[in-house]
C-alpha cells in the first residue's frame, strides 16, 4: 500500500474535485446487489457471477466477463432497466455529502461514475445532488480502472490532472485516479482500509471540508 491514514488532517489545494457516486456520495449497494442477483438468475450465470468483481466497474465490463460478446448489449439494457426501476427508495445519502458539496463552486467539481447516464442521473436526482458535470459509462470507451473517465472530467473542467483530487471507495476507481496522475482520498464505506491504496483514507465525507480559494479549492481531509 502506498499510504496509511493520517493522524492529523491533511490540507490540499486543488483545481478540481472529482467524486465517484455510489459508495462515495450515496449508497445504493442493497439495490445493486438485489438487481444484479436477479439479472444473474435471469441469464443463468449465478455461479459465475459470484466470482466477478462488481463494485466500481462499468456494467458492460462486468457483463463481458459473464456472457458472449453478442449478448452484451441486450444484457446491458436489461440490467439498466432493473436498476433504474429500483432507484426509488433504493438510494441514501452518505454522511457529509451535502455539506461538502454545498461549499464547492459548481465549476470546480464533477461526478465520475461507472454507471450509465440514465441510472446515474436517476440516483443523483433521488439524492438531491445536481452536479454541473457528470461523466458516465456512456461518455467513455474504457472504464475504471482505466484513467479515461477522470482525464475526461479534468479536461472538461479545464483542470490540470495533477491538481485534481479524486474521492473513491473502490480499488478500481483509485487505480484509475492514480493512472491519471491525480491525488486520492479513499473512503472506507464499502472496502476495508487495508485494501485502499490512496494518499489519505477516511471513513466518509464527513471527515472532509472544503472552501473556495483563489484559483481553486482547498480541502482538509482527515480523521
Amino acid at each position: 500500500m502506498r499510504s496509511a491514514p493520517y493522524a492529523a488532517p491533511m490540507k490540499i489545494t486543488a483545481d478540481a474535485l472529482l467524486f465517484d457516486n455510489d459508495g462515495t456520495l450515496v449508497s445504493s449497494m442493497e439495490s445493486v446487489v438485489r438487481c444484479w442477483t436477479r439479472w444473474a438468475e435471469e441469464y443463468g450465470v449465478t455461479e459465475e457471477f459470484a466470482r466477478v468483481e462488481l463494485h466500481g466497474r462499468p456494467a458492460a465490463d462486468i457483463i463481458g466477463d459473464l456472457l458472449p460478446a453478442d449478448r452484451v448489449a441486450e444484457a446491458r439494457r436489461r440490467i439498466d432497466e432493473l436498476e433504474v426501476e429500483d432507484v426509488p427508495g433504493g438510494v441514501r445519502l452518505l454522511p457529509g455529502t451535502l455539506d461538502l458539496l454545498a461549499g464547492l463552486p459548481q465549476e470546480r467539481w464533477a461526478v465520475v461514475t461507472s454507471a450509465g447516464r440514465a441510472l446515474a442521473e436517476a440516483r443523483l436526482a433521488e439524492a438531491g445532488i445536481r452536479p454541473g458535470l457528470l461523466i458516465t459509462a456512456d461518455d467513455i470507451t474504457r472504464g475504471k480502472p482505466d484513467p479515461e473517465p477522470f482525464l475526461l472530467a479534468a479536461g472538461k473542467l479545464g483542470a490540470d490532472p495533477a491538481r485534481c483530487v479524486v474521492f473513491e471507495d473502490a480499488p478500481a476507481g483509485l487505480a484509475a485516479a492514480r493512472a491519471a496522475g491525480m491525488r486520492t482520498v479513499a473512503l472506507t464505506t464499502t472496502t476495508i482500509r487495508e485494501e485502499l491504496d490512496a494518499d489519505i483514507v477516511v471513513a466518509d465525507l464527513s471527515a472532509v471540508s472544503a472552501r473556495a480559494v483563489d484559483g481553486g479549492v482547498e480541502i482538509i481531509a482527515g480523521e
